[in-house]
C-alpha cells in the first residue's frame, strides 16, 4: 500500500537523507521546509512528481493554517506524521535567556506539532492506520548540558506530547515515537562552538559525535510496518553517551 508522508523540516540535512531512504514507488512526500528548498531540489529530480514542497513559517500561525488547508484539499490523508524543526540551539547562560527566541522555537517545534497532528490524526484513526515521528534530543536523557535551557524545555514538551498521544492513539493502530540523538554533525551545529563540538566528541564512548547515517535507520525502522508493537518510545541514538 502506498504511503503518504507529511514531513516538517523536510529540507533538513536528516529530512532529505530521511526522504531518501524510505520513499518507494507510489508513496507520496508532502515536505515543508523554511527558505531552504532548494536542499529537495536533487530528491524532487530523482523522484519527479512524488515530492512536493512547501515553504512555510512555522512561526507563522496563518501560514500554517494555510498550508495544512491545502494539504487537505489535494492529498489524501496521510500515512506518516514526521516532525524534525527546531531553531538552531544557543549555548547561553539562563541569565541571558531570551524569551522571545524561546517563543519562537516553541512555535515552530511545540505548537505547529500540535496544530498538524490535531489537523490528521483524527482521519488517521479512522483508517486504523498511521506513524507520527518527533525528532528530540538526548539532552533529555540523564543530566542535561549546561547552558541549553531554552532547547531542553522546548524538547521536553514535545517528548511529553508524544508519550500523550502514544496512549491515546494506541487503540487505532497508530505509533507514536521519538529519536533522541546526541550531539549530531550537521548544519544544525552552525551556531555551536566547534570546541564544543570537539569536546562532545571526545567524550562520547566511541570518540565520535552522532552522524545523520546513525539516526536515519532507526527513524525508518519506527516508520517501518515492522514497528508495529512499538510505542511511546525514546529511542535514544548516541553512541553510549547516554544510557537511560
Amino acid at each position: 500500500m502506498a504511503n503518504v508522508y507529511l514531513i516538517t523540516g523536510a529540507s533538513s540535512d536528516v529530512g532529505t537523507a530521511l526522504i531518501q531512504r524510505i520513499l518507494q514507488e507510489g508513496d507520496t512526500v508532502i515536505a515543508q521546509g523554511s527558505g531552504d528548498l532548494a536542499q529537495l531540489a536533487p530528491l524532487c529530480k530523482a523522484h519527479p512528481g512524488q515530492i512536493h514542497t512547501y515553504d512555510v513559517d512555522l512561526t507563522d500561525g496563518q501560514a500554517l493554517d494555510l498550508f495544512l488547508k491545502d494539504v487537505q484539499a489535494n492529498f489524501p490523508t496521510p500515512t506518516h506524521l514526521v516532525h524534525l524543526p527546531a531553531l538552531r540551539m544557543i549555548n547561553t547562560k539562563f541569565k541571558k535567556f531570551d524569551e522571545e527566541r524561546f517563543e519562537l522555537d516553541l512555535s515552530v517545534q511545540v505548537r505547529s506539532a500540535i496544530r498538524i497532528c490535531k489537523t490528521f490524526l483524527p482521519a488517521m484513526a479512522k483508517s486504523k492506520r498511521g506513524r507520527v515521528l518527533f525528532m528530540l534530543t538526548s539532552y533529555q536523557i540523564g543530566v542535561p548540558p549546561k547552558n541549553a535551557t531554552a532547547y531542553v524545555m522546548v524538547k521536553s514538551m514535545l517528548g511529553g506530547f508524544a508519550r500523550s498521544l502514544a496512549i491515546e492513539y494506541a487503540q487505532y493502530g497508530i505509533t507514536v515515537n521519538c529519536v533522541a540523538p546526541s550531539m549530531m554533525e550537521t548544519k544544525f551545529l552552525a551556531d555551536t562552538s566547534d570546541l564544543i563540538v570537539q569536546a562532545a566528541a571526545e567524550a562520547n564512548p566511541m570518540g565520535r559525535n552522532a552522524q545523520v547515517s546513525d539516526v536515519v535507520p532507526a527513524m525508518a525502522f519506527l516508520l517501518s510496518d515492522e514497528a508495529g508493537f512499538i510505542t511511546g518510545a525514546v529511542l535514544p541514538i548516541t553512541g553510549g553517551s547516554v544510557i537511560p
